[in-house]
């Protein structure tokens, strides 16, 4: 078996309970502490600029729409998977530190859209290409073979899961 902290937990599991498939904790617990592993380093780069990846995934979110980095509140929120009220404080943060600004939908003037500045712009994709570079890093220990594999079978996992 595997000789880490993981595989060492599903051989004692063997064990004392032989008859049970443990399966299930060599992908998900693996997961679970590679994510916990890996976010200290991923938070960091965020950090260096004052925000945490909450604001980072709001940042991200506009500059994934493409031209012109501007989306309804709603749109936002439901994309992000958090409630609106936890939406308007990061909305509120960010817009405090210039990253975007709230101007009024032209389609409706009780709303208001969301729009990444040229300064939310440029350091959400630098941000973005440092996140990568140190996502690949980490992955370094798998070859490029190993890591669409990986990639390929946790999007099918992940796909069994999703709920929209």
């Amino acid at each position: 078996m595997h000789n880490d902290r993981t595989g060492q937990r599903q051989a004692e599991w063997r064990k004392e309970l032989p008859d049970l498939d443990t399966r299930g904790m060599g992908v998900l617990g693996r997961a679970r502490l590679i994510t916990l592993a890996v976010r200290p380093a991923i938070e960091s780069l965020f950090a260096e600029h004052g925000l945490d990846s909450g604001e980072f995934d709001v940042l991200a979110t506009l500059l994934r729409s493409g031209a012109p980095y501007r989306m309804r509140p709603t749109e936002l929120f439901k994309s992000l998977m958090i409630s609106s009220g936890g939406l308007t404080d990061r909305l509120s943060r960010l817009e405090r530190a210039g990253w975007i600004q709230r101007m009024p939908s032209p389609d409706d003037a009780r709303s208001k859209l969301v729009e990444l500045t040229p300064k939310g712009r440029s350091i959400t994709e630098a941000l973005f290409r440092r996140d990568m570079a140190l996502e690949e890093d980490l992955l370094s220990v798998l070859s490029d073979d190993e890591a669409d594999q990986l990639a390929h079978l946790l999007a099918r996992l992940a796909a069994s899961l999703e709920t929209d």
